[in-house]
């Protein structure tokens, strides 16, 4: 049985994470900030030295975007040292390190989906810090993977659970939606399967995970109206959002996924479907 240290694991992918290996092929070791702080070398060193993981998933994060832009040495020192201070860790015991990203290291001009092979060039702090965080893990530890998700739903409070809470409050009758952030929304549920079925091969390096087609934020809210028969209880009023600090276009390619024939999550409206009918 494999042993597998998850970082972060209270958070909301650290819990859909621990919630969705399974316990039969797998030894979890699930910490938080209060366990160990990734940000400090020594803790980190000593936790894995003691109970020597095959795997160590990081899932610790400063994920606000506007917090980042508030506090850059909070975001890199979380964001960039953690994960370095883990791949150091991983590569002293010989574990596999699987670090989790965004679609927010990109950032250019586009209306072509990125794939693994084009440059990130990330405009935010959070951006910046998460590939800042990237590169120490490729840097640092030579069996790793590396996951770009984007717009990650069901596991806690998140864009899902904010329209479903609107719609729910009779005195909320609108809601602003932006047409111009477009992105893949993606289900906890399939990022964590797709990791579940990367850990059973020998990929290393940068893969994409996200279900595939892309939507804007006000037609992934219109959907989650739809599906749940709420159209008449929350007016949707389509915006520009001018004030985003990454991009307005960051739709990710499964493109190694395909190469490599493993299968991809779910279309995004199947997977929402699927979650929904969970609620």
């Amino acid at each position: 049985m494999e042993k597998i240290w998850i970082t972060g694991a209270t958070g909301r992918m650290g819990s859909a994470i621990c919630a969705g290996l399974d316990r039969s092929r797998y030894e979890l070791l699930a910490t938080d900030r209060q366990t160990v702080d990734v940000t400090r070398p020594q803790a980190v060193a000593a936790f894995a030295a003691e109970h020597r993981p095959d795997i160590i998933i990081n899932c610790t994060g400063f994920n606000d975007e506007s917090g980042c832009q508030a506090d850059p040495d909070r975001a890199y020192l979380v964001n960039a040292l953690g994960a370095r201070n883990l791949a150091v860790a991983a590569r002293r015991v010989g574990a596999r390190m699987v670090q989790l990203s965004t679609d927010d290291v990109f950032a250019q001009p586009t209306d072509q989906p990125y794939t693994e092979f084009d440059t990130p060039s990330p405009t935010s702090i959070y951006g910046r810090s998460k590939l800042a965080g990237e590169q120490m893990v490729a840097q640092q530890c030579p069996d790793h993977l590396i996951l770009r998700s984007s717009w990650v739903y069901g596991a806690g409070r998140d864009f899902v659970s904010a329209i479903l809470e609107a719609a729910a409050d009779p005195h909320c009758p609108w809601m602003a939606a932006a047409t111009n952030r477009v992105a893949s929304p993606t289900s906890a549920a399939e990022l964590v399967r797709a990791v579940g079925r990367l850990l059973d091969t020998p990929a290393i390096g940068v893969y994409h995970v996200v279900c595939q087609g892309s939507c804007s934020r006000y037609d992934f809210a219109r959907e989650i109206l739809r599906l749940t028969h709420a159209e008449d209880k929350l007016k949707l009023h389509p915006i520009r959002d001018e004030a985003a600090a990454s991009g307005d276009y960051t739709v990710l390619d499964n493109r190694m996924l395909r190469l490599e024939g493993l299968e991809q999550p779910k279309p995004w409206q199947e997977a929402l479907a699927d979650y929904l009918a969970t609620l």
